[in-house]
């Protein structure tokens, strides 16, 4: 399958999956930025995308990241379909955790995205669900 996509800067290299098992695409930053302490700061990824109908954007941590004192501040990143137009740049909303500023190197990878099927769902509201309850959030243990 093939999908498109624009870099904003040339000069940085296209993304890649760096080994042949690899399930995600690594992202790069586009431009430098430095994130404050306790702060969210939005990286710009060099790119634009245009999928195929009824696919969707993961964008996901790279597992260094947390190294650096950063995490994905709203978990992972969600990229729809129709969000892909010519300025539709793709952004890593990052959490600096930690108590000192960080800085994000142009050109370094910090996240992974990965292309998805989505399937249509249709929301059936009922009075019950049939199935067995397994006992609550967090019921299976910690073990």
């Amino acid at each position: 399958m093939q999908f498109k996509l624009k870099r904003f800067d040339t000069t940085l290299p296209l993304p890649q999956q760096k080994s042949p098992g690899a399930a995600a695409f690594d992202l790069s930053a586009r431009e430098e930025t430095t994130i404050l302490p306790h702060q969210v700061g939005y990286v710009p990824l060099n790119i634009a995308v245009e999928l195929p109908k009824n696919y969707w954007v993961l964008l996901a941590a790279r597992s260094s990241l947390h190294k650096k004192g950063l995490l994905p501040a709203n978990g992972i990143g969600i990229g729809d379909e129709d969000y892909c137009g010519d300025a539709d740049e793709y952004r890593a909303a990052l959490l600096n955790f930690s108590d000192q500023a960080v800085t994000i190197e142009r050109g370094e990878r910090i996240v992974q995205m990965i292309i998805l099927p989505r399937e249509k769902m249709e929301l059936v509201e009922v009075e019950r669900l049939t199935r067995k309850n397994r006992g609550g959030f967090g019921s299976t243990g910690s073990k």
